[in-house]
């Protein structure tokens, strides 16, 4: 890295802190060291935080990059404690929560703070995500983990612009404006330190998977607005980390997103949509017995049963949000829908 990357005080350049939770990939790791040292941005650092790791591959990077930090936690906190550890232990006035599987163009971080300090109400954005592995094969394609920008339906489910369930979209530049958008990927997740400090960092309980959702719906509720910033450009390699048919991360998703609702959701909400959600997530075990899948089916049950055991905890933790409750969800959804449909319909009327 270079050394003007880590210019401390610089009102122009305002501080970035990358902080990337590690643990375990050498190859995944050294080849995000590698594009992030060629950002052209100059006012950033990058903390990996050692979450637990037994391979050389922390080693090689501080060979490699010596001006990088590495924040030992002693062992695996997953990705939400990985993030709080390095938030905790950095002071930028930005910071950007990164996985070690992405790859960025040069100017990824200037367009980020240039969209950031255009408005103190943003709290976080989210650049335009695309796959690694179609970018290998000479492809545009949008990655599953974000895309062009999270969203969520009207009965809990995240999905993004540019893919739907397992459907992602060619990039043909239809998401080319900035917008609205519900909630920003964790696999490049850039947010204003402020706001998180007002709000608090991610929810250690997800472990892994939708905890950025939960947050960002928190920001939301708290006035903050998230938008998308298609002018940054990351790859991300999907699946390099848990892949998707791993029952591990069924688990996670299925008992992370009922958490997640409990949680954040309008009370009149919860009355129609809890009940209604635990007897999808039912149907869901079904289906993967159906499938033959015993083990997804288990992990799948376990969850549900993890968040009945837990439901009085989620309870207390929406009475504590309660004082930062500034919008209701039909009007954080209403204003997503309806300006991102606006900012979609301009992009492609002007094709």
């Amino acid at each position: 890295m270079r050394e003007e990357q880590s210019l401390q005080g610089n009102e122009a350049y305002p501080k970035v802190d990358i902080i990337i939770p590690h643990h375990n990939g050498t190859d995944i790791l050294l080849g995000c060291l590698s594009t992030l040292s060629k950002t052209t941005y100059p006012n950033f650092l990058v903390t990996i935080v050692d979450n637990g790791t037994t391979d050389e591959s922390l080693a090689l990077a501080q060979a490699r990059f010596p001006s990088i930090q590495i924040l030992r936690a002693g062992r695996n906190l997953g990705y939400a404690g990985g993030c709080n550890f390095g938030f905790e232990r950095t002071s930028g006035k930005y910071v950007v929560f990164l996985n070690n599987d992405t790859e960025q163009e040069p100017n990824w971080l200037s367009e980020l703070v240039a969209l950031a300090e255009t408005d103190e109400e943003i709290a976080s954005l989210q650049p335009k995500l695309l796959s690694i592995q179609a970018r290998n094969r000479g492809e545009k394609v949008f990655d599953y983990a974000g895309a062009a920008g999270g969203m969520m339906d009207k009965l809990g489910y995240p999905y993004c612009l540019g893919r739907v369930l397992d459907e992602v979209e060619t990039d043909c530049g239809q998401y080319d404006k900035s917008a609205p958008i519900f909630w920003t990927s964790g696999a490049a997740m850039f947010a204003r330190r402020s706001a998180l400090e007002k709000v608090g960092t991610f929810d250690e309980d997800f472990f892994a998977h939708m905890e950025e959702i939960d947050l960002c719906w928190r920001l939301w509720k708290a006035g903050f607005w998230l938008r998308s910033a298609p002018k940054s450009i990351v790859y991300h390699y999907g699946g390099a980390t848990l892949s998707q048919a791993n029952p591990r991360k069924a688990y996670l998703n299925h008992r992370n997103n009922v958490m997640m609702l409990t949680k954040n959701a309008d009370a009149w909400r919860l009355y129609w949509l809890l009940p209604l959600r635990f007897g999808l997530e039912l149907a869901a075990i079904l289906f993967y017995l159906k499938s033959k899948r015993p083990d997804v089916a288990k992990a799948a049950l376990d969850a549900l049963v993890w968040n009945v055991k837990h439901f009085i905890a989620h309870l207390k933790k929406r009475r504590a949000l309660a004082p930062l409750r500034k919008r209701s969800d039909g009007e954080i959804f209403k204003r997503c829908r309806s300006e991102t449909a606006i900012a979609l319909k301009t992009m492609l009327t002007k094709k």
